[in-house]
């Protein structure tokens, strides 16, 4: 009832009218386009904050480049800037990351490369001590010194991204409550305790370990322990020695082999770079101080600490006989053999859950990231699957996957590793791949829960003993890792996938992808020299070679193996009984 009288409804009914053809030139449209865009914006930055605070999985990324693009950037930074709780902070300050990226519109160079610059240092302090409401707006303040030009931009994405790292990191630290020892003898002057592995398939649900995925999305990995060409070929020996310092010997593939590498770390300051992935020695020194063997920092000198809590210092050999960018998981197995050896040869004893998780911590403050996949592979025994939820304390679970009988001689019979002859080039990969799940990226989200839901399966399908269903996990696991990291599949490997399809139930790249070894599940058992006839006479593979391959019931092994203050001395061999 609008009109309350016959004279309202009268006049109404004479007013002057306008048709929307002659109201058109009398509006100000760049105005009233402002007033819609400015509008729509707004929206948009209600929306960041309702998916950020709901930690949704819907992607910002278009909002991002829209906003670029409509010059709307300023709005969606301040509002990213708002972020002060640790469990989003991370993914706001990634978004930050991409919009600097679409600024600088594919000029200025790589989105991955170093972000150390003394400039935004102390920002980085903020975060690492915690206060990360005030780590934020100090990034946001330095941000405004980098925005002239393309090259500045990119250099700003980068040190975004790195102060993302450093909240990821803390976040995998979480993990560290789920680590704890138990006092054993200290072994004498001299004996050497050995500590050897296998390495490790991943049968399916690889990527989904990986932080954060892992603690934001849950993650569920199917891996087996297996022996190559009978043996474990991954391991470690540690002894104390009379000399209050650490001795770090690399050897070039068993524990008789040649010393490839050996370092002597007399001072702290020989320790500093242990965050350094590629500075020598760097998981060693890592191992030393994340084990607690040494204090770092410490106003007490390194020869000081040894002899005061040891009475001398440690010497320390590594080997593998896997080529580098294997697949297999080579180095979180060797981080944690390492680190079971020192723990027994300091004193100490940790479980298999303390070690997975002491693995976590000594690769996030080895600032090389990872996942939990590789040492719940070679450090416990058989076939498992490990999981994840996604909380913190990020914790991993792992459950036992009971086969039929004899069916782990049936995998034996079945199951090949194929050295494809390519190196993996892992550059920037994992980095790539966090990039992708904080941008929510649909189909990388849709990726996580299918690798998840695969890695059920596939477990699964062990325990009914079903190779049909397991080849089908296989293949779909390797399609998922295609999604995951694109380019991992180089075309030399694509030829060999093609000759031995017909040949097998299915198979795929080891680890990430992009080289290193092949594993296939054979539909005929025993197919080692029948297949190598067939990759033979397939022209562009290069050089390749097949393995086989068991599992491992047994797991990693921790032995006091023998006296000797020689400095050439070798203990027995690494031939699994």
């Amino acid at each position: 009832v609008l009109f309350h009288s016959e004279d309202l409804l009268a006049r109404w009914r004479t007013a002057w009218r306008m048709s929307w053809q002659e109201l058109l030139p009398c509006l100000d449209t760049e105005a009233e386009l402002g007033a819609r865009q400015a509008l729509f914006f707004l929206q948009g930055q209600r929306k960041v904050r309702q998916v950020l605070l709901g930690r949704q999985d819907s992607s910002l990324l278009p909002l991002a480049r829209s906003a670029v693009h409509e010059g709307y950037h300023e709005a969606v930074l301040h509002t990213l800037d708002e972020a002060s709780d640790a469990g989003i902070a991370a993914r706001a300050l990634a978004c930050i990351a991409e919009v600097l990226g679409c600024m600088a519109q594919g000029e200025g160079g790589l989105r991955s490369g170093p972000a150390a610059n003394r400039e935004w240092a102390s920002a980085f302090g903020r975060l690492e001590s915690g206060d990360i409401a005030g780590g934020v707006q100090e990034l946001a303040a330095e941000r405004q010194k980098w925005m002239s030009r393309p090259a500045l931009l990119v250099r700003a994405a980068r040190h975004y991204e790195g102060a993302e790292q450093i909240l990821v990191r803390q976040a995998v630290m979480s993990s560290c409550q789920f680590i704890s020892m138990e006092r054993v003898e200290l072994p004498p002057l001299g004996q050497w305790v050995q500590v050897v592995c296998p390495a490790r398939l991943d049968l399916s649900g690889g990527w989904s370990d990986t932080p954060p995925i892992t603690y934001e999305h849950g993650g569920a990995v199917v891996d087996v322990a297996v022996l190559v060409d009978g043996c474990r070929p991954i391991g470690a020996r540690v002894r104390r020695i009379v000399q209050p310092e650490l001795r770090l010997v690399t050897l070039s593939g068993a524990p008789r082999s040649e010393v490839v590498a050996e370092l002597v770390c007399q001072e702290l300051e020989h320790l500093q770079d242990y965050c350094q992935p590629h500075a020598p020695g760097a998981l060693l020194k890592a191992a030393f101080i994340c084990t607690q063997v040494v204090q770092l920092p410490s106003q007490k000198p390194l020869q000081v600490q040894l002899m005061e809590n040891f009475g001398g210092g440690f010497e320390v050999h590594t080997w593998s006989k896997l080529p580098h960018g294997s697949g297999l998981g080579t180095s979180s197995i060797l981080a944690g053999a390492v680190m079971a050896s020192l723990y027994r040869a300091a004193g100490k004893a940790a479980s298999t859950e303390s070690l997975i998780h002491a693995v976590l911590h000594l690769e996030q403050r080895l600032t090389t990231g990872g996942g939990w996949q590789d040492q719940v592979g070679g450090l416990v025994p058989g076939i498992k699957i490990g999981r994840s939820k996604a909380q913190l304390p990020l914790r991993v679970e792992v459950e036992q996957i009971p086969v039929p009988d004899g069916f782990a001689q049936t995998l034996n019979d079945h199951l090949l590793l194929v050295y494809t002859g390519k190196t993996r080039l892992a550059r920037n990969l994992l980095q790539d791949v966090v990039r992708n799940w904080y941008a929510r990226l649909p189909s990388i989200v849709q990726n996580a829960d299918a690798l998840v839901s695969n890695a059920e399966e596939c477990a699964q399908a062990l325990r009914q003993g079903d190779l049909l269903l397991l080849g089908k996990c296989l293949d779909c696991y390797w399609q998922q890792k295609k999604c995951m990291a694109p380019g991992c599949e180089p075309l030399a490997v694509g030829r060999m996938m093609d000759a031995l399809r017909p040949h097998v139930h299915g198979q795929c790249l080891a680890g990430a992808g992009g080289g290193g070894f092949l594993y296939i599940l054979t539909k005929a058992p025993r197919q080692k020299e029948a297949l190598h006839h067939i990759l033979a006479n397939t022209e562009g593979l290069g050089n390749f070679s097949i393995h086989s391959i068991e599992v491992d019931t047994g797991g990693f092994s921790v032995e006091v193996v023998g006296c000797d203050m020689k400095d050439s001395a070798h203990p027995g061999g690494d031939r699994a009984v």
